[in-house]
């Protein structure tokens, strides 16, 4: 898909999609991350985006060296709560110790270029109000709050 080298570094970054034999290294990352195991989670979410017709869907993953080191997933979903249809980011995750490397930048390229080519103007994300990390990351690419509040309560 891409092939780009990072700035700062004399690696090679490729952003390609996701294949079956990156599952592996992609929970391996989240869990680093969230502390949680879920291959499953992963093993189902890459077979969703897989049975996708047309190029609304994307599961992308970024590599060094032939070494998976950050991953994107995100959609383009149309209508919900009203919503023209427009990019949503699902899943951000870059080894820690590579992150200021551009990686995450340029998987976010990557991705809002297959939302522009299914037609939309606008990307979207949640995030967590505490995970000022990621608010900064998203923040720094010129993503601002939207017109949406999340709201929740818990089931009993």
């Amino acid at each position: 898909m891409s092939q780009t080298g990072s700035k700062g570094s004399a690696r090679t970054v490729i952003i390609r999609r996701a294949l079956a034999s990156d599952l592996p290294s992609i929970a391996k990352l989240d869990e680093k991350a969230t502390g949680r195991s879920k291959p499953d989670y992963w093993k189902r979410l890459f077979e969703h985006f897989s049975q996708a017709t047309g190029e609304t869907r994307a599961f992308l993953v970024a590599s060094v060296d032939d070494r998976v080191v950050g991953f994107m997933t995100g959609e383009v979903r149309a209508f919900e709560f009203g919503s023209d249809p427009c990019g949503w980011v699902f899943a951000l995750t870059v080894d820690s110790h590579l992150r200021v490397q551009n990686i995450g930048t340029l998987l976010f390229e990557a991705i809002c270029e297959i939302f522009k080519q299914a037609g939309v103007d606008k990307v979207r994300t949640m995030i967590g109000r505490d995970n000022h990390l990621v608010l900064a990351f998203f923040r720094s690419l010129g993503m601002m709050a939207g017109p949406f509040i999340q709201l929740e309560r818990d089931l009993e």
